[in-house]
């Protein structure tokens, strides 16, 4: 499957949200693409490089996390002329297998869809954690959180705990590509526990 990739400093769920100011003509184009064909494009965590590219100088693509999110675009909305404000919707998780830059410095992958995880109910001793979710919920607001709510599924609350909490990027990116929900709650109850969270 080929893919356009968006390189970001960030962590994209599957479920998520995710608002975009985006003001570089290459992905302006790839935006209005996808929201007049309804197709997606993947979002992958930069490791090394930069956002935004500099167009006077031929610096390098930046370096990107292997496994990311493939978006959806939610409206739009241009409050000034060359920047356009949209919405990203995580989608289903992927592998970039390989990836090119186009002639406007685009990066395109070929890449491999990653199964999403079953469904695995929370457990009660994780309740706690469903707790904390809602009470993070109401204080960033409904427009930054999904409008499907799952408090009772485990994959759900342990996605939106790891893009709330102030996790250091490797770890959020720790996070994305493991692919049990209890170890991914296991590893957040921890972090919690240890900054006296829960």
């Amino acid at each position: 499957m080929s893919v356009p990739l968006f390189p970001l400093k960030t962590v994209l769920f599957p479920g998520g949200r995710l608002p975009l100011r985006i003001f570089e003509q290459r992905y302006i184009a790839m935006a209005k693409e996808c929201l007049s064909g309804g197709t997606h494009f993947g979002v992958c965590c930069i490791t090394r490089g930069s956002e935004v590219a500099d167009t006077t100088a031929r610096e390098p693509l930046p370096e990107f996390a292997e496994v990311g999110t493939l978006a959806t675009l939610s409206g739009w909305d241009m409050p000034q002329l060359g920047i356009l404000h949209v919405t990203a919707i995580g989608g289903t998780r992927f592998r970039v297998l390989s990836h090119a830059a186009q002639r406007d410095g685009l990066i395109v992958a070929k890449s491999m869809p990653i199964a999403p995880e079953p469904a695995v109910e929370l457990d009660q001793t994780d309740r706690a954690l469903a707790t904390l979710l809602e009470l993070m919920s109401t204080r960033v607001g409904p427009e930054n959180f999904p409008e499907d709510l799952a408090y009772d599924d485990a994959s759900w609350v342990g996605y939106r705990l790891a893009e709330l909490l102030p996790l250091p990027l490797s770890i959020k990116q720790n996070m994305l590509e493991i692919n049990d929900a209890k170890i991914r709650l296991a590893v957040l109850r921890s972090f919690l526990t240890q900054h006296g969270l829960l």
